[in-house]
């Protein structure tokens, strides 16, 4: 009798331990949910309809990537494909991009992304910041509030582009961990990661340029590449400078 009442305490024990152990698997499993959630499988990438989920897009601009064929013009993609882009005053595309199919694409990685599902729930650094700028639980849900946002914007091809709208989108995404996404990084970013569609986007991207710079040099001589390189420079200048200088005056 004294043995059999030794073990119960034990036996009570190691179930009180079991217990503790699964309700202590069930608050993990809930941390995990509340700080992150299952992302939807995306479809394929279509160049032939051109559908690119979750990229950003890129095709150039009639005359001014003649002369400048780094500068053109961006949109980014819905999880179904469907590019959305800032071209006029208070509108955005949608599947409908601008200046004709793209020509570059870069396929972001949504788990970079912070989808908070409360306050507490951010991935990201910026946490309150994110919330009050605009936060959401998935990713064509950030990109319909910077829709919404752009609604009320004047285009300006210097001050409030296809890029600010972009960016815009982006720093709702607190893509890669940031929210100081702004039209010249997002240049960057692009130049240095984007992917030609196939080869005939290569061609009617420079071609123009090419041949617009020849007729020039020929017709007037180095006098005109001088000035082409001129434009470029001073292009490239302003985007930089009323950027990181100016953002009072941007949208």
């Amino acid at each position: 009798m004294s043995r059999g009442r030794g073990r119960l305490p034990s036996m009570g024990l190691q179930r009180s331990y079991d217990v503790e152990g699964a309700l202590s698997v069930i608050r993990e499993e809930e941390d995990a949910d509340d700080h992150g959630h299952d992302l939807w499988p995306l479809s394929e990438i279509d160049t032939k309809k051109s559908k690119f989920p979750c990229c950003l897009v890129w095709t150039p601009l009639p005359v001014v990537s003649w002369l400048a064929p780094f500068i053109g013009h961006i949109g980014i993609c819905r999880e179904d494909g469907v590019i959305l882009d800032f071209a006029v005053s208070n509108f955005v595309n949608v599947d409908a991009f601008m200046f004709g199919p793209p020509a570059r694409y870069l396929q972001l990685d949504r788990t970079k992304c912070c989808f908070p599902p409360h306050l507490a729930g951010h991935t990201c650094k910026y946490g309150y910041q994110h919330t009050e700028f605009g936060t959401s639980l998935t990713w064509d849900d950030s990109l319909s509030m910077s829709v919404r946002s752009c609604e009320h914007k004047t285009y300006n091809i210097f001050t409030c582009n296809c890029h600010s709208f972009v960016a815009d989108c982006l720093n709702r995404l607190c893509y890669d961990g940031s929210m100081e996404w702004n039209m010249v990084n997002v240049a960057i970013l692009f130049m240095r990661k984007g992917k030609w569609v196939n080869a005939s986007s290569v061609f009617r991207s420079f071609l123009p340029a090419i041949s617009v710079t020849t007729l020039g040099v020929l017709l007037v001589g180095w006098p005109f590449l001088i000035g082409l390189f001129s434009f470029s420079f001073l292009l490239y200048a302003w985007y930089i400078i009323v950027t990181y200088c100016f953002k009072d005056i941007l949208c």
